[in-house]
């Protein structure tokens, strides 16, 4: 665990260990050179992740839309402490299912980072820093005035991410699981 001094608020987090899926690949050969930079190294792809089916699904729409082989998919999850180890444990067991399946479905390299504070803050922060191509997070799907009167995370991640975040708003077949 490290702590980070960050415009005078304490940044607390933890870095998951997740399991090592993809093999080391050697250098591609020159004549590959000619392809943008983009393309061959990869984006960077920020996903907010917890425990409901709404961030599964967001979390499975990436995967499926947004994912290339080469992009890294980093995996946010927002917690009261980092110091709790039940809560620590219930979360990097969340992260390493997801790492495995995000291998399996896309082909794509996984880092976790599990991180106190306020969710929308700390999403906005971890954007801030990682600067990636998109920011993706799902959102119940409530009304703007329910919205309003009691708060979302998606709904402050519009307005305050420097990325893009794209909010995944789940379909009403999709019930409580995840369509894809």
């Amino acid at each position: 665990m490290e702590t980070v001094q960050e415009d005078v608020e304490e940044y607390s987090w933890r870095e998951v260990v997740l399991p090592r899926l993809i093999p080391v690949v050697q250098e591609p050969a020159p004549e590959l050179d000619r392809e943008t930079g983009e393309r061959r190294r990869g984006r960077d792809l920020l996903v907010a992740v917890d425990f409901g089916p709404n961030s599964k699904h967001a979390f499975d729409w990436a995967l499926v839309h947004l994912a290339r082989i080469a992009d890294t998919v980093h995996l946010v999850h927002a917690v009261s402490s980092v110091h709790n180890d039940l809560v620590y444990d219930k979360s990097q067991e969340l992260m390493d299912n997801l790492a495995v399946e995000a291998f399996k479905v896309s082909l794509v390299h996984t880092k976790a980072r599990i991180v106190a504070g306020d969710p929308g803050k700390v999403i906005c922060r971890e954007a801030e820093r990682l600067k990636p191509a998109a920011v993706i997070l799902g959102t119940r799907g409530r009304g703007l005035v329910q919205s309003v009167l009691q708060g979302s995370v998606s709904e402050y991640c519009f307005h305050n991410c420097k990325a893009a975040p794209v909010i995944i708003v789940p379909g009403k077949e999709a019930g409580e699981q995840s369509v894809l």
